[in-house]
């Protein structure tokens, strides 16, 4: 009896297991056909944009390339340029194979100029997009400049005092501080420059502020 089981309960399990392996097979060849149909559509696409690249009309093919696209997320950004740059490396290594070397180094030089024109092309369309914003509920308010709504920093060197235990909101600013030199402006991007009279740079600075 207890033998009839055994064999009964292996038999059972070996159906579950192949079911869940077939089911695994199914679920996989379902994202590589996707993900197959995926590539081939990001490879088309470059493919097009590298013929542009070779194309005699190529200053205009620049100027025309980042027009009103929209900024993506820094990550996604990082994430498609490195997959661009393996496309344009199995481009240029399928050209030499073909013996189409001259084609191929074209490409590359080409290909390094527009990475330069679309950098600046994006740097200033971040500029014009970042420069101001607007106050109140996003587009419904008048748009100001960053630099006008923004006040300068104070940095003051080696400020002493002890630990102030209370919560902020219950106690503000009680605890006596001492500075070693009055306050003095800084721009944000200065942070980390040496004050006047230091030979070594600045690598950890503390910020402090008041609650509300």
């Amino acid at each position: 009896y207890f033998v009839h089981r055994n064999q009964q309960e292996r038999s059972e399990s070996e159906i579950l297991s192949g079911q869940s392996s077939q089911s695994h097979q199914t679920h996989l060849a379902s994202i590589f056909s996707l993900l197959e149909e995926n590539i081939m559509t990001f490879v088309k696409k470059e493919l097009k944009m590298f013929k542009r690249i070779l194309s005699p009309e190529l200053p205009e093919g620049f100027e025309s390339q980042k027009q009103d696209k929209e900024v993506v997320d820094a990550e996604d950004e990082k994430q498609e340029s490195s997959a661009r740059e393996g496309a344009l490396k199995i481009t240029l290594h399928v050209l030499r194979k073909m013996n189409q070397k001259e084609l191929a180094d074209t490409l590359e030089k080409n290909s390094d100029e527009f990475a330069v024109i679309c950098q600046r092309e994006l740097k200033s369309h971040l500029k014009k997009k970042f420069q101001c914003v607007f106050e109140g509920i996003a587009k419904q308010g008048n748009p100001t400049l960053l630099n006008k709504i923004y006040t300068e920093l104070y940095i003051t060197e080696g400020g002493t005092g002890e630990i102030n235990n209370e919560h902020e909101l219950r106690q503000i600013e009680t605890t006596t501080r001492k500075q070693a030199r009055p306050e003095t402006a800084i721009k944000c991007n200065d942070i980390f420059r040496p004050l006047t009279g230091q030979d070594k740079p600045i690598r950890t600075v503390l910020t402090k502020g008041v609650a509300g």
